[in-house]
């Protein structure tokens, strides 16, 4: 099974393009319209731990902050590393994606080889044999969690 990889994001074009690199540099992704799509999916039987989750601030229903913040309250998800993309190039924007819980905050638009060095310094190479697969704690039984353009230049957190 190969690296995990979720990316949230509201504009169907921006998910094709996180797909297309991130599938081509030979990891699996599975992508989300919102917070409502990805809350349901974790509680499927299919649902595995991510190693990474990409995910955009400005979102419908639920923000970006608040979806790192829900998913690093489960244990599960303690070892996942967390990257916000958004428009916005503010400090406090990027302290606040910090403080939720976000590794690194690339600003769009995005060039795929910056996000590529963010993943890979993240979480290293796609290793199929090297992973294991985590399937999410008591889904059978419910679930673990209650449901609640211009592309990609990069800009960590911390310069």
């Amino acid at each position: 099974m190969s690296t995990l990889v979720l990316v949230i994001d509201d504009s169907l074009v921006v998910r094709k393009i996180l797909e297309i690199c991130l599938s081509r540099a030979g990891y699996e992704v599975k992508s989300f319209s919102g917070s409502v799509e990805v809350f349901r999916w974790l509680v499927t039987p299919e649902a595995r731990i991510p190693a990474l989750v990409i995910v955009d601030l400005c979102l419908p229903v639920i923000d970006g902050y608040d979806i790192i913040r829900r998913l690093k309250t489960k244990p599960a998800f303690a070892h996942t590393v967390f990257v916000m993309i958004s428009q916005r190039e503010g400090v406090l924007d990027r302290l606040k994606a910090r403080l939720a819980g976000a590794k690194d905050y690339l600003t769009k638009p995005l060039k795929t080889q910056d996000l590529l060095a963010v993943v890979q310094s993240s979480i290293g190479l796609p290793a199929a044999s090297q992973e294991e697969t985590y399937r999410l704690p008591g889904v059978s039984k419910g679930g673990l969690i209650a449901a609640g353009h211009q592309y990609p230049t990069h800009k960590h957190l911390y310069h």
